[in-house]
């Protein structure tokens, strides 16, 4: 097709596109009708590829990750595992000002380890630790929004979902993008508490008993089974011992083994739901990537992401300047789209640019990923907003004040993390 029909279909599929998400078509539904139109305009085009692009995008082995990993998270969220997280981070940092919102930030650390999900880490731990704060004379709209800001983490921290998906679209290693990501998430874990700790500490907010070396302890044999798995996991990744996707069916093994017969937390009769609600979250995501994947077809048809790589480093070709430009869209797109499309409809388009400018895709992989976890506490999608707010039965607003300090030192993070590539790349031999 010549340049001008290249520029009018995208015009027209952007277009559309935004007009579906302005009158609230779900984002999957959006995504494959905008395309499905697009390619009826285009005569030369029979519209069997839709059903085509949709099968081959998710007949993925590496994509079995994503449902295996949703519900092994879902098992450790009703298996128990979140109350010996609190208590075991609570004998570590409960003595010092704001102890209990440390303890939130650092028990959604360790779940994130586990989950892969930042909805699922805000509502495990927040069920808990919102209530808790509350309880303790915490503000209800700062311990809100701590839990949602903390709940952000549960993506960066391996293993992650939407690193999984990047991996997949980008054509990078999903095992470097999991080592990549500890680090970021371990910073931006510290970078939280460091602000929960100054609120804490400015508004009078006190501390918890010290506890002794044997809570300490009591409390670590407690937990020990659930810090155990991430190493499990991770460790049998990075040693060769099973792939990405092999390891999420050892996630769900070992939490089905631990919820059931140790810590005994999960009953039989509990299983059909947690299987229902894992089936239900794995089905969105999966037809997200099967409606994105038609819209790519698009993209790389009419040649949309070399136009928008041309034009961006016709700005300028230098990294600097080519990472800020980067980070504010996905700053004002993971405002506004969920992070699973995001991520679908935004990589094939932006990686092409950094690699033309010599950023590393496991780098980027990880800017994209913190980037749109910003999105999770900034509306209208904000969905740890959402659930924090639900569990605390708290009107979105007075939360969106409390989440400020918060969504200023993500961004701060981010900035951070793309300009220092060290502290992804920095246990990767590069």
């Amino acid at each position: 097709m010549e340049k001008g029909g290249e520029e009018l279909m995208a015009w027209l599929l952007f277009g559309i596109l935004i007009v579906l998400f302005f009158i609230n078509v779900p984002i999957a539904v959006a995504l494959g009708l905008a395309s499905m139109i697009v390619l009826m305009i285009q005569d030369n085009v029979p519209l069997m590829v839709i059903v085509q692009k949709m099968f081959t995008s998710t007949d993925s082995f590496t994509l079995m990750a994503v449902p295996f990993f949703i519900l092994a998270g879902k098992l450790m969220e009703v298996g128990g595992i979140s109350k010996r997280l609190v208590d075991f981070a609570m004998t570590i940092v409960g003595r010092m000002h704001g102890g209990l919102a440390m303890v939130s930030v650092v028990t959604c650390m360790f779940f994130a380890a586990i989950s892969g999900s930042g909805a699922a880490t805000t509502a495990a731990v927040g069920a808990i630790m919102i209530p808790a704060m509350v309880q303790k004379g915490y503000d209800k709209s700062f311990s809100t929004a701590i839990q949602a800001a903390g709940g952000t983490i549960g993506v960066m921290i391996p293993p992650s979902v939407p690193m999984i998906l990047f991996g997949v679209i980008a054509g990078a290693s999903i095992s470097d993008l999991f080592i990549a990501g500890i680090i970021p998430g371990i910073f931006v874990g510290l970078s939280l508490i460091l602000v929960a700790y100054f609120i804490s500490r400015k508004r009078g907010y006190g501390k918890e008993e010290k506890s002794s070396v044997k809570e300490i302890f009591t409390s670590f044999n407690r937990a020990i089974l659930a810090i155990l798995m991430p190493v499990i996991i991770l460790g049998g990744i990075y040693g060769g011992v099973f792939t990405p996707t092999e390891a999420s069916v050892v996630a769900v093994v070992y939490g089905l083994i631990v919820g059931l017969f140790i810590y005994k937390e999960i009953k039989w009769k509990d299983l059909p739901e947690v299987f229902i609600q894992s089936a239900v979250t794995s089905a969105v995501i999966m037809f997200i990537i099967s409606c994105a994947s038609i819209f790519g077809f698009i993209l790389t048809r009419e040649q949309i992401p070399l136009s928008i790589t041309n034009a961006l480093l016709a700005i300028s070709d230098n990294p600097i300047i080519v990472l800020i430009i980067i980070n504010l869209i996905l700053l004002i797109v993971g405002t506004f789209l969920e992070t699973s499309a995001a991520i679908i409809i935004m990589a094939p388009i932006l990686l092409p640019v950094t690699t033309a400018v010599g950023i590393d895709p496991v780098h980027f992989g990880i800017i994209m990923v913190v980037n749109l976890a910003i999105g999770f506490i900034t509306p209208p999608v904000g969905i740890n907003l959402f659930v924090a707010s639900n569990i605390a039965n708290l009107r979105l607003e007075k939360i969106v004040r409390a989440i400020i300090p918060f969504l200023i030192i993500l961004i701060i993070d981010i900035i951070i993390i793309s300009f220092v590539p060290e502290l992804s790349l920095f246990f990767l031999d590069k």
